[in-house]
């Protein structure tokens, strides 16, 4: 009697092949020759084909499969010794086209697998109790591989073109000795107001080569703003923007937009470009692009990204429930919090009973949290999220080509922290312990130049002029060359061990929000101000 073929013994039915040919086999091996074909399809594409059906098809397709496998062993090796190029490479719009096309190609050709796979099957010849678990299997997978590459492909296509509605076409922009300089506005492009008056300024300063950063802020209140050398706004303002207290910078912007956009003609945004000429005349520096955010996007920004965690070390008020359930002012206190977007933009924006400096730093400590949170992890995890809140850019001119650049500098610069100065207090005070409303711009020009040199780019800003007598409106004249008798505190406050304990009630016992709430509701601001001293004391994590 004749032996019946069988998997292990392909030829032994007179030389039929039982894999092509399952009649030659026993209904188990049928059944186990259909799992068998259906795991071939899933971890090896092609392979069912050539053991069992269409070699040449087989053939391509197991080419197509072993390239997908090197470009993702490669993948994996950038990961790990090459991240930034890996990032910037995926960031490139050319490269994500390309990636549109082979995940959509991959998606159609896994699927025309799988149906072959599923006429290989013979369902007809597989025991009958198996015939409705291999096809709902089959179906299954199918779903699962090539529904997940389809998905993926429209993805990619929609992060595509969400980047290209927020960056610019123009071209590629150049560092300036070895560094990129970034205009960071943000505000509230409310009903009734006049654009979006900046309520936040700060001044990226990103080392070209290492991806460190320095942030420079600017007080939304800084006042005698003088502008870039070759800036045309000293046509408009030839003592810089100087006409009292309304002249402080954030009305710069709204002052440009209203009666001078014909200084800067063909620009996309006459006020942003008036910004970049201001904060580069503060700082002493070129800046070569700006983003201006609102900060409604600023808050969904940090949702998508999973909240961050930042240590405070002080009393800081927000808008909610008070201890007696009431809706009013009510506090976080001293500790470590878990912030979701709005929350963070609340802790950042906070100015009762607190000031306009203690508020950027706790703008800038919000800021180094984010940037602790930037990794490929949270990339890949929350793409779609973050796309969504970038599109709350108002607008940016930064080039999309360079995206990639940006995004690997980003990423290189996660692990390497911040520095950052503030063009105030507690950075810069003059004699009688405040920042002046005429600010030495040699002085500030010189600290700028020392961060920067000590982060490798000594060329990167200009060296202040020679020593001039500047108008100091409370303390008189000095010589712009000669500290100031007060520098008030000079430590960074990076470092939450030496930190001040937070202020006390006057009987020395802690401070609760119970007693901040009734010193709210008896009018003591004065208490409230001190309890609130401290609040500029944060750092991320």
């Amino acid at each position: 009697m004749a032996a019946r073929g069988s998997l292990l013994n392909p030829r032994a039915a007179g030389g039929v092949d039982p894999v092509r040919h399952p009649e030659a086999l026993g209904t188990p091996q049928r059944t186990k020759r259909g799992w068998i074909l259906l795991l071939l399809t899933l971890l090896i594409p092609g392979g069912a084909q050539v053991v069992a059906g269409n070699r040449g098809l087989g053939r391509a397709a197991l080419r197509v499969t072993l390239t997908v496998w090197a470009l993702v062993v490669l993948a994996l090796v950038l990961l790990v010794v090459r991240r930034q190029l890996l990032v910037q490479v995926l960031a490139n719009t050319w490269v994500q086209l390309a990636g549109i096309v082979v995940l959509a190609a991959l998606a159609v050709g896994w699927l025309v697998l799988w149906i072959d796979t599923f006429r290989l099957l013979r369902l007809r010849l597989v025991a009958p109790g198996m015939k409705p678990l291999l096809a709902f299997s089959t179906v299954l997978l199918l779903v699962v591989t090539s529904g997940a590459l389809g998905y993926g492909s429209y993805a990619v296509n929609a992060g595509r073109n969400a980047l290209n509605e927020i960056f610019a076409p123009g071209p590629a922009i150049e560092p300036v000795a070895g560094r990129y300089n970034f205009l960071l506005m943000g505000g509230d492009a409310g009903e009734g107001r006049i654009g979006l008056r900046p309520d936040s300024i700060h001044v990226a300063s990103v080392n070209a080569s290492t991806g460190s950063t320095i942030l420079f802020s600017i007080p939304r209140n800084f006042q005698n703003a003088q502008f870039t050398q070759d800036s045309p706004l000293w046509q408009a303002y030839p003592d810089g923007f100087s006409c009292g207290d309304e002249c402080i910078i954030n009305h710069l912007y709204v002052d440009v937009m209203r009666n001078h956009q014909d200084l800067f003609p063909g620009a996309a945004d006459p006020g942003a470009e008036a910004m970049m000429d201001a904060a580069g005349g503060i700082l002493g520096l070129q800046i070569q692009s700006y983003a201006l955010v609102d900060m409604g996007g600023f808050s969904q920004l940090i949702d998508s990204m999973g909240g961050v965690t930042v240590t405070s070390g002080g009393w800081t008020t927000y808008r909610g429930t008070r201890p007696d359930g009431v809706w009013g002012n009510a506090w976080w206190g001293p500790g470590t919090y878990d912030f979701d977007g709005e929350q963070a933009l609340a802790f950042a924006r906070s100015r009762h009973f607190s000031t306009d400096y203690s508020r950027i730093r706790r703008q800038q400590c919000i800021q180094s949290a984010m940037l602790a949170q930037f990794n490929p992890q949270t990339l890949v995890t929350r793409f779609q999220g973050i796309l969504d809140a970038g599109e709350q850019i108002v607008e940016t001119d930064l080039p999309g080509q360079q995206l990639g650049t940006f995004v690997g500098l980003a990423a290189q610069g996660q692990s390497q922290g911040m520095d950052r100065l503030t063009i105030g207090p507690p950075d810069f005070l003059g004699e009688d312990g405040r920042f002046t409303t005429y600010p030495d711009f040699d002085e500030i020009h010189s600290r700028v130049a020392d961060m920067l040199a000590e982060d490798g780019t000594p060329q990167a800003a200009g060296a202040p002029p020679a020593p001039l007598l500047f108008v100091d409106a409370a303390a008189g004249l000095r010589a712009a060359s000669e500290p100031a008798a007060s520098q008030g505190p000079t430590e960074d406050g990076s470092d939450p061990e030496a930190w001040p304990a937070p202020p006390t009630q006057p009987d020395g016992s802690e401070i609760t929000e119970e007693y901040l709430m009734h010193l709210e509701d008896t009018w003591q601001s004065g208490l409230l101000e001190d309890a609130a001293s401290t609040n500029h004391l944060c750092v991320a994590g």
